[in-house]
């Protein structure tokens, strides 16, 4: 039956049900949509068609990967975004996979997606395809509860006949089926029982293709045995429903994670997620939101919250509220305002993808149909608020007396699944129309507009209340990204309720109220990584995002304004100057009643979307996937070098290498080198969005000479693997983009930092020492050296003249903390800049995120003002006091910056020097390096003072340093360093501490204990560690200081910070304390008169040396014992003991023929050997030798 009309009451649709034969109605919507060109029919004549649609890009790559993928795998995965074209995709791969002659089942979980699938492949399809719908009793014999919102498509309304018995439906398939017409089976999950009794027990064939359409509907957890598996996941089960292959196609994927699959085991259960590569097979292509968005597939969304203050609400729309009739109560009607205020962009901040007219179209999401639901709490109901919508906005815009200019109609009708067809029809032909000027119509739901429904100019989905899960929220913001002429942008619109009377903070503790922002927020993240990235930087901007997310509060309550908005954490550091100057409470004059300020309402929502929504692993994450990614051009560089055909690039790397060994040391190995190469690869599209505007990467004479070795070796297509990883680099441009706070840039640059390090240099990072130093106890340094300068010398930091240098800068931290101290001023700053700060750093990505970090944030304090940093080398600080030449063409920019510093007089050191005495085992392969220039140093001063035997511990990296930057000072400077508090009390530390007592004038100790390698209630007094898990060592500042005028020399003034306190509590006391003036004016200091044996703590009692020594290995006093040792040493104790002697036999014999093997590999390389290089060359498997001496 053909009905040119869409007026059918309930008495006529229902004439039609259950006809003997069946009828089937086309409606006039269905004639509208079909391929024929009305505009130019004529009776009695063939109707002309439109064309039919033609393959887009992104759907030819699809099919492509979708057909490659079957060739290895019966089933797989085709995740492509809401309104890219799923269906028409799925058709083509059925042309090509399965084409005429072939048997495809189309499965979809209800019948109106049946409907729209059957119309759009029998409309597109160029292979003549016969089609059956198979529709069985499941689908159309329950009856529906009042209050379900499925839309419910009655038989007849399928406008194609329906096969509802498996032996109907083989019969008619045998009848029809030929090898000119691909044969398809449209089916709901629901009736697979009908084709898979079909296949068991009538011959049905084989299907050659399954396609699952919204493919996530087939995932969930069952329990135990086929009978009791829903229809949805019974279609995984090739017993049951034989097919060649199955394709999955989802916008919205869902997936189970570690610890639901952990407890579903334990209880006997089945889990059928998405990510289970054993039931859905391998995603074979994905398409994104956010690559559908950059590829112009969708357009963009944004958020709005509405924050509506209830109490401004109930005033304005109090006669309402008042009429028992309407059952009206205060939260649906703030609720209505907000999202009036949305539609109208009443407040929006509005930019370039943003209309300034009012939006035309929009979606309402409720809780129920009915308004008469009868439950303990009350439900937002679609018909009350399509009722209510337009007269609850009238009165708010009389009481608020709003400009007729600026007040928008809302047309409201409500629909859902229980209608017949042409009245859902004629609902979204309602929505679809162009409305009257100035008006917005609202078409309010439960649930059936959410899947299957396409409205391309819809403007905006409205949650009034949470969904039933997460799929469902992303499904329905898929209505709202939709392509239409003149579109730019769909909105997603989340009203929430402040009660009256409670503080913002404290509202959003309410989880039942604002769980529809979080559980939206959420799910906009799961599925958008440009979300999930902006959610992530939130805390780290200045000012909000509101490209993406925007809140907006609806209050009357406006209170002084006095402060910015910003978005949490980040306006904590946002200040560019005065760093660390102690704070003074403020009062609060406001009067008792509460009112919030212009902002806070904003402020705490935002805040509380970080800690809700935010993930807190994001940057680390981020540093494993860097890392993994550095494995990969590790890789590719290895095999490009190891080729001997590739003498160019040979050539190159190893002239690079030459010049490398000669500017840091000649114990940097090739494998590191390639490392360095590496992160310059992976990190240099990171440094570019997270600083951009700035030319680091074409100016920096390192950059340059990597870029120089990588252009040889992208002759062997080196870019092939860059080529790959380009989706991933997109990803780091927008994680990293946008972040506009200087402490925003220094968190992301410590999580990389260390992430990338711990991930993917484990090794690099224990030989260097590499931990990254809290910003309290630098702020502290640099201003207890201020102090020093201005107490002693009459100068500051920022005096002309006064060189300052941080020679192991890590990420520039020192020298950043600096610039924004405010102990600069602003006329002493590009000066300071350009020719009075110094730098150095050994490890190549250090030295990059340092250079980088310091240009940038020179720039910020200087209008935006770009300026190169060449104060900065990469160069081994150590190395600079070795006698060496600075030689290569490819590092020389880099040399004539190490021979200026080398030449200046340097009047400040400050830093953090490197943690590290020395590897474990031989078989760690990863010593220290030797400098004989400064380890002779050592041994004439610290060593020729010291009584200790073993001297080992003065070679510490720590350790060098003081002693390098005593020397560098010369007789006049300040040194601040955060050390290893080892040399306080160590007994091998008495020498250094006898010469720190004889070279300084006065040496101020702030011990932050936190030592790691005690134990019981010492360990518990030694409280937290600084450095987290950087360092098991106990932590000091030291500040030393050489001034030849000074009235008294060896002055030490020590102070402990105190026993049983964590990590937060000491930073937070370093951060009240600010520098050692503060220390001072607390009157803490404790003055230290080293004894005669150099101790400063725990001084000994000197009585103990008038004892008979056991033994004495030097000199000639009186002893007991004549001779004494250790004993047989091994150094290899488990290979040279042993209970049982045939065991030790064995043992002994398999390390000494492995040593053998290993000699003689060494002889047969030609490569050149020496006793630095060699470990690199043998294998270190500690299993089968000790390689560490006795």
């Amino acid at each position: 039956m053909v009905a040119t009309t869409n007026h059918w009451n309930s008495n006529a649709e229902d004439t039609l049900s259950d006809q003997n034969p069946p009828v089937s109605k086309i409606d006039l919507l269905d004639l509208e949509n079909s391929l024929i060109d009305w505009s130019k029919y004529l009776p009695k004549t063939p109707p002309a068609l439109h064309e039919k649609k033609s393959l887009r890009e992104h759907q030819v790559t699809a099919i492509h990967k979708v057909l490659a993928g079957f060739k290895t795998h019966e089933r797989g995965r085709l995740i492509m975004a809401c309104g890219t074209g799923k269906t028409f995709t799925s058709l083509k791969i059925a042309e090509q996979q399965v084409g005429a002659g072939g048997l495809v089942l189309f499965l979809v979980p209800s019948l109106s997606l049946l409907s729209q699938t059957v119309t759009e492949w029998t409309q597109e399809s160029h292979v003549p395809l016969h089609s059956f719908a198979v529709c069985s009793d499941s689908d159309v014999g329950k009856k529906q509860l009042s209050n379900s919102d499925e839309i419910k498509v009655k038989i007849h309304e399928l406008g194609y006949p329906a096969t509802t018995t498996a032996q109907r439906l083989a019969t008619e398939y045998q009848k029809r089926h030929d090898v000119t017409h691909m044969t398809v089976v449209f089916s709901t999950y629901h009736s697979i029982k009908v084709i898979s009794d079909a296949q068991q027990k009538f011959s049905f064939p084989e299907f050659d293709l399954i396609v699952c359409d919204e493919a996530h509907r087939t995932t969930g957890v069952t329990f135990g045995g086929e009978d009791k598996d829903s229809a949805f996941v019974k279609v995984h089960n090739q017993e049951f429903l034989k097919g060649k292959h199955r394709l999955y196609m989802t916008a919205t994927p869902r997936i189970y994670g570690d610890l639901a699959q952990e407890k579903a085991i334990k209880e006997g259960a089945i889990v059928y997620g998405m990510n289970n590569e054993d039931i859905y097979g391998p995603e074979f292509h994905v398409i994104t939101f956010s690559e559908a968005v950059r590829r112009k597939l969708l357009v963009d969304y944004k958020v709005i919250v509405l924050a509506v203050d209830e109490d401004t609400v109930s005033r304005s729309v109090q006669k309402l509220l008042d009429d028992p009739d309407n059952g009206l109560t205060v939260s649906d009607a703030s609720k209505i305002i907000g999202c009036w205020k949305a539609l109208s962009k009443v407040g929006l901040t509005l930019d370039d993808l943003d209309a300034p007219e009012p939006m035309k179209r929009a979606v309402a999401f409720c809780q129920v149909i009915s308004p008469n639901y009868k439950g303990r709490t009350h439900k937002v109901s679609s018909i009350q608020i399509s009722e209510m919508f337009q007269k609850v906005v009238e009165e708010y815009q009389d009481g608020e007396d709003i400009e007729p200019e600026a007040r928008l109609t809302c047309e409201a009708e409500h629909v859902d699944g229980g209608m017949n067809a042409s009245e859902k029809e004629g609902k979204l032909a309602w929505l679809k129309e162009e409305p009257p000027e100035n008006t917005c119509r609202v078409l309010s739901n439960v649930r059936c507009l959410s899947e299957g429904v396409d409205v391309p100019a819809l403007d905006a989905v409205l949650f009034l209340t949470p969904r039933n899960s997460q799929v469902d929220v992303v499904q329905s913001v898929g209505r709202v990204m939709r392509v239409a002429p003149g579109k730019k942008r769909g909105y997603v619109v989340l009203p929430v309720v402040i009660p009256a009377g409670i503080e913002p903070d404290k509202a959003l503790d309410n989880n039942s109220t604002y769980q529809v922002v979080w559980q939206v927020l959420q799910a906009l993240r799961s599925h958008d990584d440009r979300f999930d990235s902006m959610v992530n930087k939130m805390d780290l901007q200045a000012k909000p995002d509101t490209s993406r997310m925007e809140v907006i509060a609806v209050t009357k309550k406006i209170a002084p304004k006095t402060k910015a908005l910003t978005t949490g954490t980040a306006q904590q550091a946002h200040s560019s100057y005065n760093l660390g100057k102690k704070s003074t409470p403020q009062t609060d004059d406001r009067q008792d009643t509460l009112q919030f300020e212009v902002g806070e309402i904003e402020r705490a929502i935002y805040a509380k979307i970080v800690k809700k929504v935010g993930n807190r692993h994001h940057w680390e994450d981020w540093a494993s996937d860097i890392a993994k990614i550095a494995q990969t051009h590790i890789t590719r560089i290895t095999t490009i070098l190891d080729n001997p055909e590739n003498v160019q690039a040979r050539e190159a790397f190893d002239q690079f290498a030459t010049d490398l060994r000669s500017e840091l040391n000649d114990s940097i190995t090739q494998d590191e080198i390639i490392e360095m190469l590496a992160q310059h690869l992976i990190t240099r599209p990171v440094f570019e969005a997270l600083f951009s505007g700035h030319s680091f990467v074409s100016d920096n004479p390192m950059s340059k000479a990597m870029q120089s070795v990588l252009d040889a070796l992208d002759k062997h297509s080196l870019h092939k693997e860059t080529d790959r990883l380009e989706s991933f680099y997109t990803s780091v441009r927008e994680r990293a983009s946008g972040i506009d706070t200087a402490y925003g840039r220094q968190k992301v640059i410590k999580e990389l930092y260390d992430g990338f390090f711990q991930q993917a240099f484990p090794r690099l990072k224990d030989r260097l020492g590499i931990v990254y130093t809290p910003l309290e106890v630098v702020d502290f340094i640099i201003r207890s050296v201020n102090d020093v300068l201005e107490n002693e010398f009459g100068q500051t930091l920022g005096s002309e003249g006064v060189h300052i240098m941080d020679p192991f800068t890590g990420t520039g931290t020192f020298i950043t903390r600096l610039l924004q101290s405010g102990l600069i001023t602003k006329e002493q700053l590009l000066h300071k800049y350009k020719h009075e700060l110094h730098a150095n750093e050994i490890v190549l990505l250090a030295y990059y995120i340092a250079s980088i970090n310091i240009e940038a944030t020179f720039a910020d304090l200087m209008d935006g003002k770009y300026e190169p940093f060449e104060g900065i080398c990469l160069t081994d600080t150590f190395r600079l006091s070795e006698p060496h030449d600075l030689i290569g063409s490819t590092l020389e920019d880099n040399n004539k910056r190490i021979r200026k510093q080398k030449k200046l007089d340097i009047r400040v050191i400050m830093g953090n020097p490197p943690y590290s005495v020395g590897q474990k085992s031989e078989n760690d392969n990863n010593d220290n390096v030797e400098y004989p220039a400064l380890d002779e140093r050592i041994r004439e001063t610290y060593a020729r003072q010291s009584k200790a035997i073993l001297s080992k511990g003065l070679y510490d990296s720590y350790v060098r340093a003081i002693r390098w930057a005593s020397d560098r000072i010369g007789n006049c400077g300040v040194i601040g360093f955060v050390t290893n508090a080892g040399f306080l009390d160590a007994n091998t530390a008495d020498g250094l501490r006898k010469c720190l007592t004889e070279e300084f004038s006065c040496i101020y100790v702030f011990h932050l204990r936190g030592n790691a390698r005690t134990s019981g209630v010492t360990r518990q007094k030694e409280g937290g560690n600084i450095f987290e898990e950087g360092s098991r060592a106990p932590s000091a500042i030291s500040i030393m200081v050489k001034n030849p005028e000074a009235k008294k020399h060896g002055c030490i003034l020590f102070h402990d910070i105190g026993d049983y306190l964590n990590r937060e509590q000491k930073l937070k006391a370093i951060r009240e304390l600010v520098s050692i003036n503060g220390l001072t004016e607390a009157g803490v200091w404790q003055t230290i008169a080293p004894d005669e044996h150099g101790d400063w703590l725990r001084q000994r009692d000197s009585g103990f040396q008038k004892f008979i020594p056991l033994g004495l290995k030097r000199g000639n006093e009186r002893h007991i014992f004549s001779n004494f040792s250790l004993g047989v040493t091994t150094a290899r104790d488990a290979w040279c003991y042993n209970f049982n002697k045939f065991s030790l036999l064995e043992n002994i014999t398999k390390t000494i023929n492995y040593y053998n093997q290993q000699r003689s590999h060494i002889l047969n390389i030609n490569f050149s050997i020496n006793d630095k290089n060699i470990g690199n060359f043998l294998d270190l498997d500690s299993t089968k030798i000790s390689w560490t001496r006795s």
